[in-house]
């Protein structure tokens, strides 16, 4: 019996000039989320660590750059986060195709996030008591226990969010 892996063909550099950004997409292209890429790519996406001190309770955002190009930003508060985290979150924000997010795009990316942090996070490891720690492993167990059930913990979260409830007009 013969499997077969999708060939992995990207240039890391192509989406950042930052050593850690491309230590986490290595994490991801070696976990096999190939959709990421497809995304990122077909987007033209850059990514880099940003200063989103004015925007709230921001971990990443999906956004456009002067020249109208895609651009994906991760709190730079995170940039000591561990590169899983960091892989977890490029996950996530690869998955905002529309310039604006709706409820289906963003509990679909949610659950990308939360399915990457359940498969990259290593048993191992002790990662930090940080915020951005604490949203994986709560997203980590709604996606679990969804799985287990057939309900979906995630898209329940987002649709009874403050937040989510104001960028969406709910």
């Amino acid at each position: 019996m013969f499997t077969v892996n999708q060939s992995f063909g990207y240039n890391l550099k192509e989406f950042s000039n930052d050593t850690k950004i491309i230590s986490a997409l290595e994490v991801l292209a070696q976990s096999g989320e190939y959709d990421v890429f497809n995304n990122l790519q077909k987007n033209a996406v850059k990514i880099r660590f940003y200063n989103l001190s004015g925007y709230g309770n921001v971990y990443a955002t999906n956004s456009y750059d002067k020249t109208g190009r895609r651009v994906i930003l991760i709190n730079s508060i995170y940039e000591s986060a561990p590169i899983e985290q960091i892989a977890c979150l490029i996950a996530h924000e690869s998955c905002h195709i529309l310039r604006k997010a709706t409820m289906e795009e963003e509990t679909i990316a949610t659950q990308k996030e939360a399915a990457c942090w359940t498969r990259l996070k290593k048993d191992s490891a002790t990662y930090p008591e940080s915020k951005l720690t604490k949203r994986l492993n709560r997203l980590a167990a709604l996606y679990l226990a969804s799985t287990n059930d057939g309900n979906n913990y995630i898209q329940d979260k987002i649709a009874s969010s403050s937040f989510y409830k104001a960028q969406f007009g709910m």
